[in-house]
């Protein structure tokens, strides 16, 4: 009887269980946790298709490898937090009290955690004030840095996600050749950037991916450059355009490089190693090589060329609710690509003070190869 009733218990608790959080507790068992907090953002998202704004009242989610999870909620979300069904228990709090409370008061409902040595956190992501609270109610826990542990619900993008981000980027490319066409000798590369942001919008994004970059001249030899309002583009000028349009916390990461007016045969060269780069890291892409392989191709070209010296970065990340998220496509990472993977194509050659080449592509990882998500051409093309 006592077997029996153990595989009772066990049924009930897995009919209990949010299946939502399943490749949460799946992550919890690989990383060895006793339990996770985290706080709205990617992986808050992912769970729950819900996100709120990270502010001055904390919102913590944790989630223990055994027991029911608890949510410390602001009262003002409540409204909100209740759409999203959390199976657990929610201590909310009022502006007029202090959230300690609401933390001791967690932490109550957990007296399994009170001694734990794998307690993991969202190092990334969660501020110094909401690990203090933390800390200062499980004070014998070791809270250790688990943030790519619990990424990793984020690796593999389901099908549904891939058509978000192909629409992401669609817009992000439409918005781009609308720019385009209004380029010329004599503007701003701030009235270039305010062109790409009203289209960006007007073909449809609900958020931007990050600020836009938008650099002419010396000025596309920073990898990230802001846009000046006093440097007018010239003839000849490299114009490098680096941004993303968001769509349903989806984001696109695009870069093109383009020549005002005309190019010299330098420039051509210059640019032309660049797209040889960009495209041997998507030929070499498939699933079961390390994004170490993709790297090491990619700077091969780049370091076989008259234009070695001007290298200065790795050739992509990963992309989708985060613009920066594993896997990170550099030497050293021999961590296995898997099919459903999603992450950048974007090596680049900097001459300082003079002229910037980025060539950047987002790519989703298949059984026998990659799909190329982004279309819009990467010739070289005269703009202006």
């Amino acid at each position: 009887w006592a077997g029996y009733l153990a595989q009772i218990l066990i049924l009930l608790e897995d009919i209990m269980t949010d299946p939502r959080l399943k490749s949460v507790y799946t992550a919890m068992q690989t990383a060895n946790l006793d339990a996770v907090a985290f706080v709205p953002g990617p992986n808050f998202k992912r769970i729950f298709a819900h996100n709120f704004h990270l502010m001055e009242r904390p919102l913590v989610i944790i989630i223990p490898a055994t027991g029911t999870p608890v949510a410390i909620v602001p009262n003002l979300e409540m409204a909100s937090f209740e759409k999203l069904n959390f199976q657990g228990e929610i201590f909310n709090w009022r502006d007029e009290d202090d959230y300690a409370t609401a933390f001791t008061s967690a932490a109550t409902a957990l007296p399994q955690l009170a001694h734990s040595t794998r307690f993991g956190l969202e190092a990334q992501r969660m501020r110094v004030f909401e690990q203090i609270e933390l800390t200062r109610v499980f004070p014998a826990v070791k809270f250790t840095d688990a943030h790519a542990d619990i990424s990793s619900i984020r690796l593999i993008k389901s099908e549904a996600e891939v058509a978000l981000l192909r629409h992401a980027i669609d817009i992000s490319e439409r918005a781009l050749e609308a720019t385009l066409q209004t380029v010329a000798i004599g503007q701003a590369e701030k009235q270039i950037e305010a062109e790409l942001l009203k289209n960006l919008f007007a073909m449809g994004a609900d958020g931007l991916s990050f600020d836009p970059i938008v650099a002419a001249g010396d000025n596309s030899a920073q990898p990230h450059a802001s846009a000046r309002e006093d440097y007018k583009v010239k003839r000849g000028d490299a114009l490098l355009i680096d941004f993303g349009a968001r769509w349903q916390g989806y984001n696109a990461d695009i870069t093109r490089t383009f020549f005002v007016s005309a190019v010299s045969d330098r420039d051509r060269a210059f640019y032309n190693t660049v797209l040889a780069a960009n495209e041997r890291g998507k030929s070499v892409t498939r699933a079961g090589i390390t994004a170490h392989a993709v790297d090491d191709a990619v700077q091969q070209v780049l370091e076989e060329s008259d234009f070695a010296t001007f290298a200065r970065h790795k050739t992509g990340h990963g992309l989708g609710l985060d613009v920066h998220e594993a896997p990170q496509i550099m030497r050293g990472n021999m961590d296995v690509l898997q099919t459903g993977m999603v992450f950048t194509v974007e090596p680049g050659l900097y001459r300082k003070d003079e002229c910037g080449v980025r060539i950047e592509d987002d790519i989703v990882v298949t059984d026998t190869g990659h799909d190329c998500l982004t279309n819009f051409s990467r010739d070289l093309r005269i703009v202006g």
